[in-house]
């Protein structure tokens, strides 16, 4: 009985969480907020596929990106886009925050300051990999 008791108190003390699990949070309400005015922007496309653009907004956003095509295999139509850019941005508690990324046939990779950097791998997995390369299994 204890616990049938518990169990209903909890439900009636957490039923506003499950309506609205962002009760906590601060919701952005864009209604309230000012626009933002974009201070630059350029873009560039060009008929070899290769693309450019880049802006700024008054409340410190950058963007700047570029990109083109590669083949990526034997037949002229295996080809694959190679991206790279960055933005960067000033973050809640006012530092500045900035992003480097590439995406190609390596996948996307990004790089920053702030973000974790895997330790490096330990050598016997190191001459593993090459080694499975070298035999044309990787």
């Amino acid at each position: 009985m204890k616990l049938l008791i518990v169990v209903a108190l909890f439900a009636v003390a957490s039923a506003n969480t499950f309506q609205n699990p962002w009760s906590t949070a601060r919701v952005l309400k864009i209604d309230d907020e000012k626009p933002v005015a974009i201070l630059r922007s350029a873009s560039d496309f060009k008929d070899d596929g290769s693309w450019r653009h880049s802006f700024a907004s008054e409340d410190g956003i950058q963007v700047e990106a570029n990109g083109f095509q590669k083949r990526v295999g034997p037949k002229p139509e295996d080809v694959g886009a190679v991206s790279r850019g960055s933005y960067s941005y000033t973050s809640p508690e006012g530092f500045l925050i900035t992003v480097n990324w590439v995406a190609d046939e390596n996948g996307f990779q990004a790089k920053g300051d702030h973000l974790p950097v895997a330790p490096p791998m330990p050598p016997h997995v190191v001459k593993m990999l090459a080694d499975l390369r070298a035999a044309g299994r990787l």
